[in-house]
């Protein structure tokens, strides 16, 4: 649980969110509902199907449905997805160690990347989650540390902290509006945060290896659950230390929303603090670079590399072409933050990441809905619907961003896949 908490929290919440409630609201909690929701379906329908068969990775189930054309397309499109949005997520954990040591993004892009990628080539997934463990703990603790800095350096601490807050309407955590131009309100979240977390939670190879990892079916809902809890626990405070932020800066503009912590921590706190506080951020940093260059490196050993050469039973050497994947990976994410630079100015690092994964994440749930619920269901017709799901929703994403927020297009991708595969049920079913 804390391993898959500690996965999908990464910098983008401990720098990004707090920029979030600076510049807005507490309505990004709402999206936790959704989360809960989500996992919920995914522990009910999804988890109960990966655990009646050997499967080394999520994709393996769609094979066992359709075929290997269908594990390898979504396979790829997990690696593409994690490796842009992964991409952005190291590139703000760049923002404190440039900060700190006046050296460029790009090296202080590449720095992280190698020394994660040390303990992560050498120990694999059980390091991974392990460490992942000890992470969260660090990076919270960092941040309760930034809410006691607070406390003494506002003047009246956290009474005068929400009472500001309050009279500026900062504490608004719902909101009912009925529109899809908006991506914090109550329908957004909870329909939209839902099928984001099903996806993400059910077909992510990045989070369905470590529930592989637990010792049974129930143990794996228990971790699932269980996470969603947490994680609304970990964005309340988040979002409160953006709220102390924006009274003890007096709500002054900034260059980058995400710099706004990462300022804050260098520049106002003393030594011994300032020092948790990146210690948080690169751990929470690793913790989700760690599990990226695992995970893609675990699908493209099993998924492509052992079929391809006819080794599907032969770990030994599946285990050797991983460890080579694990380089690949872990150098294509460094080269993906340092073209991110360029593009941070003009929005949120988490919007941006956030917005990439919901992009494809319906089509990949679109897919396992078919394979679970429709019978008749073909490889023909589950990659089809995956196709145009994506595309759907890339159109919608470069043609009008502005009319459909970002948290409806989980929603959006997953009914275009799904609706478009259950029309073409029995077609190609020999090849499928």
């Amino acid at each position: 649980m804390l391993s898959v908490v500690a996965t999908e929290t990464s910098t983008l919440t401990f720098l990004s969110i707090p920029g979030v409630a600076y510049l807005g609201t507490l309505t990004f909690l709402q999206l936790t509902l959704g989360y809960l929701a989500g996992r919920i379906l995914v522990s009910i329908i999804l988890l109960p199907a990966y655990f009646r068969g050997e499967l080394s990775t999520a994709y393996a189930l769609l094979e066992s449905r359709f075929g290997t054309g269908a594990r390898r397309f979504t396979s790829g499109v997990f690696m593409v997805t994690r490796l842009l949005a992964d991409s952005v997520r190291l590139f703000a954990t760049a923002i404190p160690l440039a900060l700190v040591t006046g050296w460029p993004y790009p090296l202080s892009i590449a720095v992280i990347g190698v020394l994660t990628l040390i303990y992560t080539y050498f120990g694999g997934i059980k390091a991974v989650v392990w460490v992942d463990a000890l992470q969260m703990g660090l990076y919270l603790l960092g941040a309760l540390a930034a809410g006691l800095a607070l406390q003494a350096l506002v003047p009246g601490g956290w009474e005068a902290i929400l009472s500001r807050a309050a009279e500026a309407g900062k504490l608004e955590v719902l909101d009912f509006q009925l529109t899809l131009a908006v991506p914090y309100t109550f329908w957004a979240a909870l329909l939209g945060g839902a099928f984001l977390t099903m996806a993400s939670h059910g077909t992510d190879q990045l989070i369905v290896q470590r529930l592989f990892t637990c010792r049974d079916l129930r143990a794996s809902q228990k971790a699932l659950v269980g996470s969603a809890i947490t994680v609304m626990a970990q964005f309340l405070v988040f979002l409160l230390v953006g709220l102390g932020l924006w009274v003890f800066y007096q709500g002054r503009s900034f260059e980058r929303s995400d710099e706004i912590f990462a300022l804050f921590i260098v520049n106002q706190l003393p030594p011994g603090i300032t020092g948790l506080l990146i210690a948080g951020v690169f751990a929470a940093a690793m913790s989700s670079l760690s599990s990226s260059i695992n995970s893609l490196a675990s699908a493209s050993a099993y998924d492509f590399w052992a079929p391809l050469r006819g080794v599907e039973k032969d770990e030994a050497r599946i285990l050797r072409a991983g460890k080579g994947f694990t380089l690949l990976w872990a150098g294509l994410l460094v080269a993906g933050a340092v073209v991110f630079i360029p593009l941070s100015r003009e929005t949120s690092a988490v919007e941006m990441a956030l917005g990439i994964a919901s992009v494809v994440y319906g089509g990949l749930l679109g897919a396992f809905a078919l394979a679970v619920l429709v019978e008749r269901a073909t490889q023909r017709g589950a990659i089809a619907g995956m196709a145009l799901g994506i595309a759907t929703v890339t159109v919608i994403w470069i043609t009008i961003p502005d009319r459909v927020a970002w948290p409806w297009f989980a929603l959006i991708g997953t009914a275009v896949t799904f609706l478009v595969g259950a029309a073409l049920r029995g077609v190609g079913r020999v090849e499928g």
